[in-house]
């Protein structure tokens, strides 16, 4: 044994019990602050609490096949709870202790629930009936431990009075009593004490069966762990260990080796040998005392206690040495090197090396020599050893041992550099020594920096591994060729070719080409356990709980789920070849058509992307969004049947008939709205028209007509607006139409006669113009002071070239190759169509000739002259000439030798490293790149009012004379400073003016006025964006404020999310409670906590949930406010009381820190993984990394930023 390999660790009160579930990852502690825990130690996450009991919780079990928890504490209760997710809670209570209860234990068959209690009592209880139906009495002090037998009837007990004692239960298998509660005197009947094991001098503290052998270890105050046997007819002391410090707390024994694992409170764990009884391993800490120990029934995992919380560890590593070369699997179990056909699937054992290590350990490592048929080993006991043996090439029937012939040597690695050589690395002395196939050293070499590992790196070249950083580090030159920055790299896998490599860290993986000079990265949050390279080129890796994929770019994805930890040999086709921790080989079939159409897709191969399509079922929004996100949504459109998302993809690629045919299946007027828009944009007015009559636009409808010169059509909108009895619109068409009289009768109409008489007399109907005044009761005298005007000349536009029949010209485009090969129903060849994702073009010539097919498809085929597009080139030479004739004049007017300065924007962009003086520049590209790479912004379109409002208030422009244009003046803000280098724009925004912005938001708050608040807020993060800060304290105030603002953006957020739900859907309690009660953990300022609080009071007692509802009462009482707010407080306190119970169960921990996510308004808890903004640092679940942040909507969510530069 070389280390504790510590896979899990938690940090909490004092931990007391501790039980595995069987199946699950999951992990039950009891706490000594009456608290229990259920982690899921694989993803490191608390899942649940558990908080019912009153004081410690010393004892926890988890039935071995049903979702139950059984629990006992200070408070004389055995609770039971339910462990499905969906309902966690306590079911029942059991009552009959009458002092502390130590541990508890669920029977593996029976309904029974066993108990050890400081009454001097053991309580068998069923847990069907809820009654107790044993007692077993004879310990004289307190008992502190009680367990059943694995297999036989038989419970084993400690006490304090320094016995250990082993009764039998057998009659109460055959005999239960009757169910009544108080039948005590007849349940000695069943049970009876069948050994007294005495010999330690102090209290003994735990004691526990062996699982398979009639064996007992147990751990006393004496310091000592003794182990019993047993027979038929006695028991007997074997022996004892002896080595801890201080009082034992626990032991147990391994079960699957022969070791006993054992605690103490001298803060060490012990492994000790059962047959030596010899200590082989401590583990120790600082500071806290072990109390607890647990194995795992199943896996080889164990779980300590201590002062300060948890640990998960195990004694041994479970992976497998193994290597892959050609077909063959070479790898070791049981103490024998194997080889495993991946195509004939044999399985034979060719060399033991049971004899290598004192003791024997699993190796570490195995490299394989094909040339010479040898392996060397490396095994992790005695600081580090290698061993180098030839395997036979035939497989007699006995198997030689490794020691026969092996050449060893001490090594942290050893691997084949070459046919005849190996590199082996001395961790300590930090040398890489060269040897020959006879183990003599040939060459040493110093590693350039501090080395853990070595790894084949090539031909001639290695690849060492320190803690920050990959070398690939050329043996013969002795010179690095390149380096990476990684986390420490503990395996690495070339692809067949040696072209790419893959770095496999703990958390993440670097797939780099065979110089390092490209490279990706991509991190998990699961540990990263083992990969292969795919024949296609795609590298398929597994974590404790997944297979992935992951592609040379960088894209990575889920291929399947896993049960059980595994680790991947080989990876052909739709296979994957691996080997499980007991070194036994498997293979796994999967679906690889997720990861080949993003192969395809990436590398252009469009024949394999359309045979992907037409044989397979690629749905999904995630392929769907991966698409767009690579600017692919035709392609997504092929095979997309959801309407919605068919009609948003074709208005983004602009296929305006599967737009329209989507738009008649969905009918809603926004979609006709879209589908308009677009349909402008390319021209399609026929497209246009449809959309504006389903959506009965008239007016947008009628212009669309003048603008085609469709003058029938206006003729009929003329009599559908007279229908309608719209005056507006007959006016208007009757002026699109040039149809002067409709226009006079819209105006007597409406009783406008006086432009109704001018309308007539300026056309020269003086007809009409007279039957006006005789209308409105006048004479042409009276109207004598009325001007003379000409007759009008505006006349309807003359068509000269009629287009209401055809669309405008557009340049065509073709149909892609996916439209065609699609349209035809048939691909050549389509039910062989090999998988050709080479490492480019020229991998296949199918790929290739759809490529030319395609091109030739999307050149343009009409004439451009049309477009006059020619005349711009024409324009920009004449343009050209003529700026060449003015710098020509410039220049002589400046003079021999002179040349313009510098211009003010130009010094300002290059005097400050602030957004905001770059927008008052006028120099929005390097603002924008700004606010990219310092805060993360990536959504610039809310920010465009800010840029020209900062820009115009930097700017003063003076007009002297009319007929020339306006001087630009530039507003400094150091208009006394003379330094070129030194000068900047003036502030815009100034942190006073934005602080007194963000209390117009306070005092919206106290108000009540929730959406005006929210907007307030929004405002002020908008315009702290773009400030610049001075000094290191203004520095510190700019962040503050931007803390305070999301603060409250987040508040009031929640709390009209609150509201709706409140409104939208009354019935959702449950998450109206939850909000109500994330609305209290915003860090506002007191008077508002006040009213957070006060509101959270009143929706909780409302609901009935008077006990969460007294302990937020309890919290505005630490704020101090007005004496009838605390007559209130109180009154909900006392309610909380006399009733403290939840009628409606809510996630809310207020006991343990959590943040908040703003996008899905749920709790992150301390430890949990999370991601932020990087401009308001808001905490997000990890699922959001990379959207845009909800918030704001301005940042990439865990966006990486350099944040605010320094001030200047």
């Amino acid at each position: 044994m070389s280390v504790m390999l510590t896979k899990f660790e938690s940090k909490s009160n004092r931990v007391k019990g501790l039980a595995f579930h069987p199946t699950q990852p999951l992990l039950a502690a009891a706490l000594h602050n009456g608290s229990v825990q259920l982690w899921n130690y694989r993803m490191g996450v608390l899942v649940d609490r558990f908080e019912e009991h009153e004081g410690p919780v010393r004892g926890v079990a988890i039935h071995p096949s049903r979702a139950l928890l059984v629990t006992g504490g200070d408070d004389y209760k055995i609770k039971v709870w339910d462990l499905k997710p969906q309902s966690r809670r306590c079911l029942f209570t059991l009552h009959g202790h009458l002092d502390y209860v130590r541990t508890v234990q669920f029977h593996h068959e029976m309904p029974w629930i066993l108990s050890a209690s400081d009454d001097q009592t053991i309580r068998i209880w069923n847990s069907t009936s809820r009654h107790c139906v044993a007692i077993l009495t004879g310990h004289s002090h307190y008992v502190m431990s009680a367990q059943f037998h694995p297999k036989d009837d038989l419970i084993v007990s400690t006490s304090m009075d320094q016995t250990v004692r082993v009764w039998d239960i057998s009659g109460l298998r055959k005999n239960t009593p009757n169910n009544g509660p108080n039948n005590f005197e007849t349940f000695d009947t069943f049970s009876t004490v069948k050994y007294v094991l005495e010999g330690h001098d102090r209290g003994v503290n735990w004691a526990s069966f062996h699982p398979t052998l009639p064996l007992i270890v147990s751990a006393a105050d004496d310091r000592t762990i003794k182990i019993w046997r047993m027979s038929e007819t006695r028991a007997w002391e074997v022996d004892s260990c002896r080595g801890h410090f201080n009082s034992v707390s626990s032991a147990i024994f391994h079960p699957k080796h022969e070791l006993i694992v054992s605690c103490a409170e001298d803060k060490t764990v012990r492994v000790w040998d059962l047959a030596k009884r010899t200590a082989i391993q401590t583990f120790r800490r600082e500071n806290d005392r072990f109390w607890i120990l647990a194995a795992h029934p199943n896996l080889n995992l164990f779980a300590a206690g201590h002062d300060g919380g948890l640990i998960v560890f195990k004694l041994e590593r479970e992976r497998p040495a193994f290597t892959v070369h050609g077909d063959m699997l070479y790898y070791i179990r049981d103490k024998y090197v194997r080889t495993y056909d991946f195509n004939s699937g044999s399985d034979i054992g060719l060399l033991s090396v049971r004899k290598f290590g004192s003791p024997y350990v699993p190796p570490r490592t195995v490299s394989y020599n094909p040339a010479e048929r040898a392996v060397v080993v490396t095994i992790s006991s005695d600081n580090g050893l290698f061993e180098l043996s030839t395997l036979p090439t035939q497989s007699n029937g006995e198997v030689k041992d490794s020691s026969a012939d092996g050449k060893r040597g001490s090594a942290h690695s050893a691997i084949f550099v070459a046919r005849n050589r190996f590199a082996v690395l001395n961790k300590t002395s930090q040398l890489i020594e060269v040897r020959d196939l006879s183990n003599s050293v040939v060459k040493t070499i110093k590693p350039p920096a501090q080395t853990n590992e070595i790894f084949y790196g090539g031909t001639a070249c290695l690849i060492l591994s320190s803690t920050t950083t990959v070398v690939l580090y050329d043996i013969q030159q002795q010179k690095t060729i390149a380096e990476l920055n990684s986390p420490p790299v503990k395996y690495v896998v070339w692809n067949a070719d040696g072209s790419l490599v893959a770095l496999m860290s703990k958390h993440t993986i670097t797939i780099a080409n065979k110089n390092f000079s490209q490279n990706s990265l991509i991190h998990e949050t699961i540990r990263i356990k083992s990969g292969a390279w795919d024949d296609t080129g795609v590298f398929i890796y597994s974590t404790l709980n997944h297979i992935k994929y992951c592609l040379p770019q960088g894209d990575h994805g889920v291929i399947c789920t896993l049960d059980n930890p595994v680790y991947l040999t080989r990876v052909k086709g739709k296979t994957a070849h691996c080997l499980d921790r007991s070194a036994r080989p498997r293979t796994i079939t999967f679906d690889p058509t997720e990861y080949r159409f993003k192969l395809a897709l990436l590398r252009n191969n469009y024949d394999e992307m359309l045979h992907i399509i037409r044989t397979s079922t690629l749905l999904g929004q995630s392929i769907i969004a991966y698409l767009q996100q690579k600017g692919f949504p035709e392609i997504a459109l092929h095979f997309v049947q959801d309407k919605n998302t068919r009609f948003d993809l074709a208005i983004e690629c602009g296929n305006l008939d599967v737009a329209l045919e989507t738009a008649r299946a969905i009918d809603r007027p926004e979609c006709w709205e879209r589908l308009a828009q677009q349909a402008l944009k390319q021209g399609n007015h026929k497209i246009v028209e449809k959309a504006y009559q389903q959506t009965k636009n008239f007016d947008r409808l009628s212009f669309l007509y003048l603008a085609t010169g469709s003058t029938e059509k206006l003729s009929k909108m003329q009599k559908i607006a007279d229908a309608r009895g719209n005056p507006m619109s007959r006016f208007h068409n009757a002026l699109y139409a040039g149809d002067v009289l409709g226009r006079i009768t819209v105006l007597r109409d409406v009783g406008l006669h006086p432009l109704a008489y001018l309308t007539a007399k300026t056309n020269g109907l003086e007809e009409e113009a007279a039957e006006i005044l005789e209308a409105a009761g006048l004479t042409e005298a009276d109207v004598d002071d009325v001007p003379e005007f000409e007759k009008c000349t505006l006349q309807t536009p003359f068509v000269v070239t009629p287009t209401s029949n055809f669309n405008w010209p557009s340049i065509a485009m073709g149909e892609s190759f996916f439209d065609r090969a699609l349209a035809n129903g048939h691909l050549d060849g389509d039910g062989d169509i090999p998988h050709i994702n080479g490492s480019g073009l020229d991998s296949g010539a199918g790929a290739s000739t759809a490529l030319d097919e395609w091109a030739r498809d999307e050149e343009p085929d009409v004439e451009e002259d049309g477009w006059e597009l020619d005349a711009e080139a024409e324009d920009d030479e004449e343009k050209d000439v003529d700026e060449e004739f003015e710098d020509a004049l410039e220049e002589e007017d400046l003079g021999a030798g002179a040349a313009p300065g510098v211009s003010e924007n130009e010094l300002w962009v290059r005097n400050s490293p602030f957004a905001a003086e770059h927008v008052a520049a006028g120099s929005f590209d390097t603002a924008m790149q700004l606010l990219n790479r310092q805060l993360g912004v990536v959504n610039f379109a809310l920010l465009k009012p800010s840029f020209l409002s900062i820009y115009r208030s930097s700017h003063v422009y003076v007009s002297p004379i009319a007929s020339l244009p306006p001087l630009q003046l530039h507003i400094r803000r150091n208009p006394e400073e003379t330094s070129p280098g030194r000068v900047l724009p003036v502030a815009a925004r100034t942190l006073s003016s934005i602080r007194t912005e963000l209390s117009e938001g306070y005092r919206f708050v106290s108000g009540n006025k929730l959406s005006e608040a929210q907007a307030t807020f929004r405002s002020v993060l908008l315009a702290l964006l773009l400030m610049a800060v001075s000094s290191d304290n203004e520095a510190k105030e700019w962040r503050d404020t931007v803390t305070a603002a999301r603060e409250y953006l987040l508040g009031v957020s929640i709390e009209l999310e609150r509201r709706r739900i409140a409104q939208a859907e009354p019935d959702n309690v449950r998450r109206s409670l939850e909000l109500a009660a994330y609305f209290t953990h915003c860090q506002l300022q007191p008077q508002h906590m006040q009213i957070a609080l006060r509101s959270a009071i009143g929706v909780f007692a409302k609901a009935n949930n008077h006990a969460t509802a007294a302990k937020l009462a309890r919290r505005l009482l630490d704020l101090k406010p007005d004496p009838k707010i605390v007559a209130q407080a109180r009154q909900r306190i006392a309610a909380g009381d006399r009733n403290p119970r939840n009628t409606v169960e809510v996630s809310y921990d207020e006991f343990t820190e959590f943040e908040i996510c703003a996008a899905t308004y749920t709790p992150i808890y301390k430890g949990s993984p999370s991601v932020r903004c990087p401009y308001t640092d808001a905490a997000f679940l990890p699922e959001f990394k990379g959207k845009l942040d909800p918030l704001l909507e301005l940042t990439e969510i865990g966006a990486t930023a350099s944040g605010l530069p320094a001030p200047r």
